[in-house]
């Protein structure tokens, strides 16, 4: 801290302080910053399993993007769900990004904890520069569901 927010100087010029991305703590850096000065989407997910009252922990994810809807899938990202069925570190999505897709390869899961319906989900969502997407997957042996969380 400085200036009068700790008692050391002058009062400091609001103006002057670092612009804050809404749902981003700024220790984590800077924020990703696209062609147009927006910063850059970003997104997490984890996969709970609802059968089993646990997180899915080494589930296998590929994030793609696009840039429209005609446009094909470019694999941005490969990551795994840790103990907690979290995947940390996934990188901004590149400048232009229209759509993301999330692809949770959940067969080798659900065979581990007994068996399920679907070997992978995969989902689909619309995407804005500077916005956050938390995507959780609810998985069970016979249905699933996503939904965009904060």
């Amino acid at each position: 801290m400085t200036g009068a927010d700790d008692g050391t100087g002058p009062p400091r010029d609001p103006a002057q302080a670092p612009a804050r991305t809404p749902g981003r703590d700024p220790a984590d850096g800077p924020a990703a910053e696209s062609e147009s000065g927006a910063g850059a989407a970003s997104v997490s997910t984890h996969v709970l399993d609802t059968a089993a009252g646990r997180p899915a922990a080494g589930v296998p994810v590929t994030l793609s993007a696009r840039p429209g809807p005609d446009a094909p899938w470019t694999r941005h990202a490969r990551s795994r769900t840790d103990a907690d069925g979290r995947c940390s570190g996934l990188p901004a999505l590149p400048p232009g990004t229209a759509q993301a897709r999330l692809e949770f390869a959940v067969g080798p899961y659900q065979a581990r904890a007994g068996g399920g319906f679907f070997p992978e989900v995969a989902v689909a969502f619309a995407t804005e520069p500077g916005e956050h997407y938390h995507v959780p997957l609810l998985l069970s042996p016979f249905g699933y569901s996503v939904y965009r969380g904060s």
